[in-house]
This record gives C-alpha cells, structure tokens and sequence, in this order.
C-alpha cells in the first residue's frame, strides 16, 4: 500500500506526521512511502532524511493525495484540502468532528474512511494517540499564561511565582484529566497558587496525593467554579469528553467577574471550547479581548513546539500505522479492536456514536 503524508497547511502548524524513522520501519513494513517536499522542515526533518529512509518525495502536495491510499496527516483536512479527497481513500489524523460538521459532510459524501487519532483505544481503554498532545498543551498552556499575563502583552502584569513578600499569581484549572494535570505540574513548578476542579473525584485524589497542600482540589459543580474563576490570574479550560464537543462549564458571567487584564487559555477549543466567551483563534493572531479578559485558544497549541510534538506524536501512532503499513487498511481495521475504535466515518456514514450525537445525525 501507499501511504502518504502531505505538508501540514493549518496556519502556525509545524509538525509533520511522520518522521524518517517512521517511514524506514512503515518500508520495512511492505508499504511504499510517499512525502510532500518540505513536508517536515519545521519540526526539523529534511527531504534528504526522507529519502534516506527510502521515501519517495513528491513535489506537490496534490501527487501524495492522488497516489496514496492512505493518508496519514497531524490536522484535519481544511476547505483548500477537500477538493484533494478521493472517494474511498483512509484517513488517519486528528479530525475533532464534533466541532467539525463541513468537514463530516465532505467525509461522508465522499465515502473516505476517517480514523480520528483521537479516538484510537489502548487494550486499557485509554486515548494513546490524544495523551502526548494532551499533555503537551497541558504545560504550553502556563507557559502562554504567563507570557500573556506580562504587563507588555496586554495582562495584569502577575507574575504566578510572585517574589518573597508579594502573593504569587492563581492559577484556576477546569479539568484534571492529561491536560489539566500536566498544566497543574507546570503552574506548581512556576510557584503558582494552583486551584483545580473536576468532577472525578479520583482525578482530584491523584492530585491530592501527589501535590498535598500545595493545591486545592474542589468538585467541579457551578458555585465552585464561579468563585474560583472570579479570583483567577490565570484560567484554564481543560475538559475532554471524548469525541464529543466539549461542554460549556465556564459562563459568560463568570468571565465577566474577572479582574482586568486576567488570561484564559482553553485548551478544549479544538472540540469546540468548554469556556462560553471562547472561539478558535490562531498562531497568527492568538489572542482577543473579552471584558479586558485575554482569551488565548489555539486548537492547535503544540505546533508551538513542533520537534517535541512530533516526536511525542509519532512515538504513539507508529505502532497504529506500522498495523497499517504491514497489513493494510481493511485487515488492519478488523484485527486491531482498538484502532478500530478510531474510525469516525465509514462508506458514508458517521460510525462514532459521540460524533452523530454531537452532529445531530442520531438523537
């Protein structure tokens, strides 16, 4: 079979979806490897590694679509991109189709099977393909906190660790799952106040027992989080429902109560945001104002460190697409229970029962 990995065109996305490495074993595999030119240079992979590692190099990115059978990309495919499917052709990348409802229709009418990283299963039950990414975000999102918070950048001016004799920034974190505690690993670090919410109580023990009384663990219900947010430097949005659209859980009224120049960074923003003043925004333009609230929300935060991501990403899809590569598509499918968990879309329909239900197909 032919895979094949087209450059990324997200704006601000430097990560490719497959690294040399990768491509040698996929080869190794029996499966011929078609790259666009240049598809790796961000993340500091070069077409002369991939050609090394027996990859073919293609010189636009139309060639890697027409010829591959599948497609392995980071992002979901863009509107300039849909012309570029081909009826019946696979897709493996990060697709977020609750949030996604043109890129569905096109999935759908043109029958391409859609196999979401996202909701690829481990034998445990876990999200091995969200998990790097998830965490990943989880710590740019203190680091862009922080940034957004200095006085030249349009915040407060808080420094989260403070210094002896001033009180350190609070850190306010919706969610405890990945993202939301590697963001409470790097607010800690920093020497913030750290406030988080869920409503797993395991989640909020794991935390407990691992930071003690240096964070506040608080079920995640309205009053909680009202009053947690209204004293928040800096608020993050980190609740994953998976497949679905994330739901609401930070209102407008509370935004509101937050003092002048306070950040959020919503993390949930590719599945639609779970903070209500929150949309997409962009590497280009990454911030706006909401009642002198600065709301960060890139959905696709990691491409700000596009090696590590890479690297983390691709260490967690090898073995997914190297069942690809060795027995194709369809056999891969029905013997890998767990892959076969990712398919999204399939032959004009949408399978993943979060997604219809997100989507309106099913009730």
């Amino acid at each position: 079979m032919i895979i094949g990995v087209p450059k990324e065109i997200k704006n601000g996305e430097t990560r490719v979806s497959m690294t040399p490495s990768l491509a040698r074993r996929c080869i190794q595999s029996g499966a011929t490897v078609l790259v666009e030119k240049g598809a790796g240079v961000s993340a500091g992979f070069y077409d002369e590694e991939y050609r090394k590692a027996g990859a073919r190099l293609a010189g636009t990115a139309a060639k890697v679509w027409s010829d591959a059978e599948l497609i392995l990309k980071v992002k979901e495919p863009l509107p300039s991109e849909f012309a570029l499917l081909r009826d019946g052709q696979a897709l493996f990348t990060y697709l977020h189709l609750a949030a996604g409802a043109e890129l569905t229709e096109v999935l759908l009418k043109k029958q391409v099977l859609g196999v979401a990283y996202e909701t690829v299963e481990s034998q445990d039950g876990a999200l091995p393909l969200l998990k790097p990414m998830s965490q990943i975000a989880g710590r740019l999102s203190i680091q862009i906190g922080a940034y957004f918070l200095q006085s030249q950048n349009g915040g407060s001016g808080v420094l989260l660790g403070g210094i002896p004799g001033t009180a350190p920034g609070h850190v306010v974190i919706v969610g405890a799952g990945n993202s939301g505690a590697h963001a409470c690993r790097m607010a800690v670090g920093m020497g913030a106040r750290v406030t988080i919410l869920d409503v797993d109580t395991r989640k909020l023990e794991m935390i407990e027992e691992e930071y003690g009384g240096r964070v506040v663990t608080l079920h995640s219900n309205p009053a909680n989080i009202e009053t947690s947010v209204a004293d928040a430097d800096l608020l993050v949005g980190a609740v994953l429902i998976p497949a679905a659209k994330a739901p609401i859980v930070v209102h407008k009224a509370a935004v509101a109560s937050m003092r002048a120049g306070s950040v959020i960074v919503d993390i949930a923003v590719d599945q639609g945001g779970c903070i209500e003043t929150v949309h997409p925004t962009s590497h280009r333009e990454p911030t706006f104002r909401w009642k002198d609230v600065v709301h960060y929300a890139v959905p696709n935060m990691p491409a700000l460190v596009g090696r590590t991501s890479t690297i983390g990403l691709t260490q967690a899809t090898e073995p997914f697409v190297l069942t690809f590569a060795a027995k194709g598509v369809q056999r891969a499918l029905e013997e890998h229970r767990g892959l076969a968990k990712g398919v999204n879309t399939r032959a004009g329909r949408v399978t993943n029962m979060a997604v219809a239900k997100a989507l309106g197909y099913v009730k």
